[in-house]
């Protein structure tokens, strides 16, 4: 963690009945409606919320433009930074988002299905423009060349990468492919636990710590978080810099306020 710990709001948003909505889901199914995605931005930015990040699950042609959209109108409501993600795979998709008002975009199955993509992206665009998102999942069927790390209840497990919204494991160690976005010039990486999304059961620590073991630029910690408690311990015992959260603010169970309040009674320094 560098300067301070972030606390990061994050907002799945997809085309209901022709408007684009905050929706959320448990392990990236069963969307339910969740509101308007610049009513949500307004609030977590009073709320006291570091930056946003905005996903299109729907990532169609349809999903494209209504994400340029809401670039744009987020962008003229709120003043803190916020990423845009979802389906995004050329230069010129990223272009738009920007152009539109994002200050930064996630790119995560694009980089999968062509690395030098992020490459070609942080070289035009900057790599503190360039967020890679990685989506993970453990797997106990351990292979050759994999790293290999102990969970909570002392199983061994390796971390697979997978895409298409978590429903495609590609055999890809994520530890290593952390590491190679890092040297192909991303300049932040979002890992989500595949096996904690939607749960509140909290983070994948394990993974959460070995990706900011391996890498030296910004990790936010994301999935399954549900209580301040859960925050907290992805700054003390994973080591991240942001810490991601959607339904526990979403619901309305806590105010990101509330988490910092949290953070700092325990010894961890907020930016307010």
């Amino acid at each position: 963690m560098k300067d301070y710990a972030k606390i990061v709001p994050c907002l799945d948003v997809k085309v209901v009945d022709g408007q684009p909505s905050v929706v959320k889901g448990v392990k990236f199914v069963d969307l339910k409606r969740q509101g308007d995605p610049v009513e949500f931005a307004r609030r977590y930015q009073d709320q006291g919320a570091d930056e946003l990040v905005f996903l299109d699950i729907t990532a169609s042609h349809e999903g494209r433009k209504t994400m340029v959209d809401v670039a744009r109108r987020v962008a003229d409501a709120v003043d803190i930074p916020f990423a845009v993600g979802g389906g995004i795979g050329t230069l010129d998709g990223i272009k738009q988002i920007l152009d539109a008002g994002a200050d930064k975009v996630g790119i995560n199955t694009a980089a999968v299905k062509n690395p030098d993509f992020v490459k070609a992206a942080s070289g035009a665009f900057g790599s503190d423009k360039i967020t890679v998102a990685v989506d993970a999942r453990r797997n106990t069927n351990i292979i050759p060349g994999v790293n290999v790390y102990e969970m909570e209840d002392g199983a061994k497990a390796w971390f697979e990468l997978v895409i298409y919204g978590g429903r495609e494991p590609v055999g890809v160690d994520a530890i290593d492919w952390c590491r190679k976005m890092e040297s192909f010039g991303a300049g932040e990486l979002l890992p989500t636990s595949m096996d904690r999304d939607g749960t509140n059961i909290g983070f994948d620590l394990p993974l959460t710590k070995a990706i900011c073991d391996a890498v030296a630029i910004p990790v936010i910690a994301s999935g399954g978080a549900s209580t301040p408690q859960h925050i907290l311990e992805a700054f003390t015992v994973a080591k991240a810099d942001s810490a991601l959260a959607a339904g526990m603010f979403h619901r309305g169970e806590y105010t990101v306020g509330q988490v910092k309040d949290y953070l700092e009674s325990n010894g961890i320094r907020t930016k307010r």
